[in-house]
């Protein structure tokens, strides 16, 4: 029989103006809420630059980057690679078709150097190599290709999938990849607005990075469609609390840096 599992009633919803504060409000809800998981959970984050950059709060950041490395976990800029390619795309200098073709010919090397974590394929590489359909399977130029190419394109156009039942309906009891399922992208007269569904996220391990690496690849596309990144929305089915004991001693100073970083904006920007 399958187990099932407990589920809050309602969404818990964060509505935020800095990344980082996003990301301690949804964890310290974890924390101070009984169980280790939040279903559904609803992040949404404005507050990015004229260049797509998201305010972040330093000390939160660098708080969870030194916990992460402790516990033998990759640090935040690399899950956000995971899911965009940064560093690639400033050497790029703005041409993303040599983005394209630096990742491409860099891939092989980032499954080599995690062969467990990485086997099934990394998310940047599913939305611009899926293995099939147009542009050969890369997602992202076909939605630039078509939103540049012509007017009065349909707006269910503007979306790319990382799940392939074909390669991931597997009955493997525990699978890391893929979480992210799909991604949207919404032009609106302010600017462009990013969604993003998980099945389930780690919410301490991942959570974070995926935050970033998602708003980078928004600031990217919002780039080459000549757009402001406005928004970040992010559905999370199940976010789970997990790697680490809520009660952990070491897990203190984080806790207190998302205290402090979520009482500069008052109690109203999370709903339950």
């Amino acid at each position: 029989m399958t187990k099932k599992h407990p589920l809050t009633t309602a969404p818990v919803l964060v509505n935020e103006s800095n990344l980082s504060r996003a990301w301690a409000r949804a964890a310290l809800y974890a924390i101070d809420h009984s169980g280790l998981e939040i279903s559904p959970l609803i992040i949404s984050v404005t507050g990015f630059d004229d260049d797509g950059n998201a305010q972040e709060d330093h000390v939160v950041r660098t708080e969870l980057d030194k916990l992460l490395l402790s516990k033998k976990f990759r640090c935040v800029s690399d899950v956000a690679f995971t899911i965009f390619p940064q560093r690639l795309w400033k050497i790029s200098q703005g041409d993303r078709e040599k983005l394209f073709q630096y990742y491409h010919a860099a891939f092989p090397r980032y499954q080599a150097m995690n062969p467990k974590g990485n086997n099934r394929g990394l998310y940047f590489e599913r939305l611009t190599g899926y293995g099939r359909g147009p542009c050969d399977g890369n997602q992202l130029e076909w939605i630039l290709s078509q939103y540049n190419g012509r007017e009065g394109v349909r707006r269910s156009m503007f979306q790319a999938s990382v799940f392939d039942p074909e390669r991931d309906h597997v009955a493997t009891a525990q699978l890391q990849f893929p979480c992210l399922q799909h991604v949207s992208f919404e032009p609106t007269s302010e600017g462009l607005v990013i969604n993003a569904f998980y099945a389930t996220q780690q919410l301490f391990v991942k959570a974070y990075g995926n935050y970033l690496g998602l708003a980078q690849l928004g600031a990217f596309m919002a780039h080459e469609m000549k757009l402001k990144l406005i928004r970040l929305n992010v559905v999370v089915g199940v976010a789970k609390f997990e790697r680490i004991s809520k009660t952990a001693s070491d897990l203190a100073p984080l806790i207190n840096a998302c205290r402090a970083c979520v009482a500069e904006d008052g109690p109203e920007a999370i709903a339950a």
